[in-house]
């Protein structure tokens, strides 16, 4: 048995998971996930702003403790769409580097989607396939379907942060930004439909903050809880009135949900508003929200010895 560290970094949150590897199965230690930004200003300025960049090593930091006390033997460290965009990356990697030992991997985002694709799909019956997994980041979306292995995937650049930054960025959005926001979120997922057939996928699953956000609010939890969050089925005309209500919303009202994190307050309109555009083009009736994602996907890699 070995233990094992995957770190994800995107547009708006990093996340660690700890994991015991035996054989070819994994037993979840300790996860945990701060919101940085690191993507924060990226999609207008294309570089990390220096807050940006200290927020997110003053959070690899602590997930460095967290590491070093629970013995962990092998990490697989992946940065995903605000660090492909960015141009003074280098800066955030040298200083993960000098804090974690370990050089982060810039992946691509077929890379990204591939690895979310392997977490989300292994709790699943193959009797539901094939699968389309949808991973709402802050900077990028990943589509993938397939059976039991991918057969397309594509990345678009739209994510809760860059339409947040782009559309809505003071208050409840107006009726001109809802619909700027729509053409661009509508144009990314006819790009993305042009490679990945997602209108002939039996079950969607959407992972990541946002949609497991949209499926705390859509079974009204006091609370976030992952294990009624995770595999839950969420009607689209759920979505569809959980995105209206968001889009209406004032930010002391979101922030005062049970729910919301803290760091979602501002973006969960936007991203709401991309899941139910996704579902609409699809025509799905339902959505599955999973917990289990690209960590997860990464841990299975090293599991196999290879970084799939």
């Amino acid at each position: 048995m070995s233990r094992v560290a995957a770190i994800d970094c995107g547009t708006n949150s990093i996340r660690l998971l700890v994991a015991d590897i035996e054989g070819e199965n994994f037993r979840d230690i300790y996860r945990t996930m701060e919101i940085v930004r690191l993507g924060e200003g990226v999609d207008r300025e294309r570089k990390f702003s220096p807050a940006a960049i200290e927020r997110t090593l003053r959070a690899v930091s602590k997930f460095s403790a967290e590491i070093r006390r629970r013995g962990v033997t092998a990490i697989r460290f992946c940065a995903t769409s605000a660090t492909r965009d960015a141009s003074n990356r280098d800066e955030f990697i040298n200083g993960v580097f000098e804090i974690l030992g370990v050089r982060p991997e810039v992946i691509s985002g077929d890379e990204e989607a591939r690895l979310t694709f392997k977490g989300a799909i292994h709790q699943l019956h193959q009797t539901d396939a094939p699968f389309l997994v949808v991973d709402i980041g802050g900077g990028s979306t990943e589509f993938v379907i397939g059976v039991s292995d991918i057969e397309a995937a594509k990345s678009v650049n739209i994510g809760c942060v860059r339409m947040s930054e782009r559309h809505f960025k003071n208050g409840p959005p107006g009726s001109e930004a809802i619909a700027a926001s729509i053409r661009d979120i509508d144009a990314a997922i006819e790009d993305a439909a042009a490679q990945v057939p997602i209108a002939s996928a039996a079950t969607v699953i959407a992972v990541a903050g946002t949609a497991t956000t949209v499926a705390a609010a859509s079974l009204d939890l006091a609370s976030y809880d992952r294990y009624a969050i995770h595999l839950s089925r969420i009607s689209s005309s759920k979505v569809s009135e959980i995105t209206e209500r968001f889009l209406v919303m004032k930010r002391d009202e979101i922030a005062s949900l049970g729910y919301m994190h803290p760091g979602r307050v501002d973006v969960i309109a936007a991203g709401s508003l991309i899941l139910d555009r996704i579902l609409k083009r699809s025509g799905a009736t339902e959505f599955v929200a999973s917990e289990s994602d690209i960590l997860d996907g990464m841990v299975w890699s090293i599991a196999s010895g290879a970084k799939s």
